[in-house]
């Protein structure tokens, strides 16, 4: 064992420089002039602690590897893990459906709006997770699909007075049509020439939309779009000419909770839907050509595999579940516009991906949940949020690049 003075010394320099740039010195417009506004020492404390960290780990890093190899592994090479078993994991699935069925009866009116964007994103991570995480095909575009099931619905309820359902799947539809479309340019591509087209992908749909005005609005969006009704029973107070309101139909009073309730549990039957439905594909053959065609998509041809089907099937399906999600946030929001659309939200979608585990479902919801939520309990550190984002998967790579939940897929093994 040695210590690593040199390469201890220059990481905590570097890091203590990037973040005394980032989080200690900022610039605030006053008047018409950009003034430069320093910290106070309470962040740069913060700064040293960190700095201090990392020269530590990097000087003690043969003893902190060392030490994890000396941890007990458990016996029994042959044994199965209790939440391997089907039985278990169907068990753990009621309890988790159960409590997420309560949970609208039981918190209050924001925390049930900030669980469904967290199911939006839910949605939006396992549709991407069949291409990136199962076909192995690096997406940066993603948005692009989310916008079009968005605008979609928004249009056909402005022009054509379209209710939601209808809607829903003429989203999806559109949205699994511009997939088809994207996935002929890309048939030949991978890694990070792949990337760069479906970036551009992405930024296409956002720049038409901002510059078609006089069909989609352009800048100024699109407002007033209609929300989605039970049974065309209405969740307000007055219901139109010819339609009944949800209240007056059970002989209720009026309460704005139950729009926003309904709402929630509309998109917890969407994800559930969407995870039933990818659980089926990934048992099914066309799920195990996209994890084949990740792993090699060489001997996918060796073996008779056309890599053609493939890749279009998976950007097709991943982009269908982004229409069904687009739509139903163009009916929640009730205004989209294309800044609700940016890269941001790919990279945030991507990351989600990440950092739950390719191709693992329940790691995407549990990463959903991360991503959404952190940020609404530490709105102090809004301002770097993404910053604290990067960071994350930073440390992500180095100490579990798997994932929070890596996929695990059923085998068979030998006691020795």
């Amino acid at each position: 064992m040695r210590l690593h003075f040199k390469s201890a010394i220059f990481s905590a320099i570097v890091v203590a420089i990037l973040t005394a740039v980032l989080l200690g010195v900022r610039l605030t417009q006053a008047g018409s002039q950009l003034t430069v506004v320093v910290a106070d020492s309470s962040v740069y404390w913060k700064i040293a602690a960190a700095a201090g960290f990392i020269f530590l780990y990097n000087l003690l890093r043969d003893w902190i590897e060392r030490a994890k190899e000396a941890i007990p592994r458990p016996a029994g090479f042959g044994q199965r893990n209790l939440l391997d078993r089907p039985l278990l994991q169907k068990l753990v699935w009621l309890i988790i459906i159960i409590a997420a069925l309560a949970f609208p009866f039981l918190a209050g009116r924001s925390q049930i709006d900030l669980a469904t964007l967290v199911l939006i994103y839910v949605m939006l991570g396992l549709g991407l997770n069949i291409v990136v995480g199962l076909a192995g095909l690096l997406d940066l575009g993603y948005v692009g699909f989310y916008a079009v099931g968005a605008y979609t619905y928004a249009l056909l309820a402005q022009y054509f007075g379209i209710g939601f359902w209808s809607g829903l799947v003429a989203s999806g539809i559109m949205a699994a049509f511009f997939g088809f479309i994207l996935g002929f340019p890309v048939l030949r591509l991978r890694g990070d020439y792949l990337a760069i087209v479906t970036l551009g992908f992405g930024e296409i749909i956002r720049i038409l939309l901002n510059n078609l005005t006089d069909i989609t609005g352009g800048p100024r969006g699109i407002g007033n779009i209609p929300k989605p009704t039970l049974f065309n029973l209405e969740f307000a107070r007055r219901a139109p000419e010819g339609t009944q309101t949800f209240h007056d139909y059970f002989g209720i009073a009026f309460n704005s909770n139950h729009r926003v309730i309904f709402l929630y549990l509309l998109a917890l039957v969407l994800v559930l839907i969407t995870l039933f439905v990818i659980n089926r594909l990934m048992r099914m053959p066309i799920g195990r050509t996209w994890e084949a065609m990740r792993e090699d998509e060489i001997a996918c041809r060796a073996l008779g595999l056309n890599p053609t089907n493939i890749k279009l099937s998976a950007f097709t399906i991943g982009a269908t579940f982004a229409g069904f999600a687009g739509s139903f946030f163009a009916a929640r929001q009730g205004f989209i516009s294309p800044e609700s659309f940016t890269f941001i939200e790919s990279a945030i979608i991507l990351a989600i991906v990440v950092l739950g585990g390719m191709g693992s479902q329940i790691g995407v919801v549990l990463a959903a949940i991360i991503m959404t939520v952190l940020p609404e309990l530490a709105r102090e550190f809004n301002e770097y949020r993404m910053l604290l984002f990067g960071l994350m998967m930073v440390l992500m790579m180095i100490w579990r690049p798997q994932g929070l939940l890596p996929m695990k897929r059923p085998h068979v093994e030998l006691r020795q």
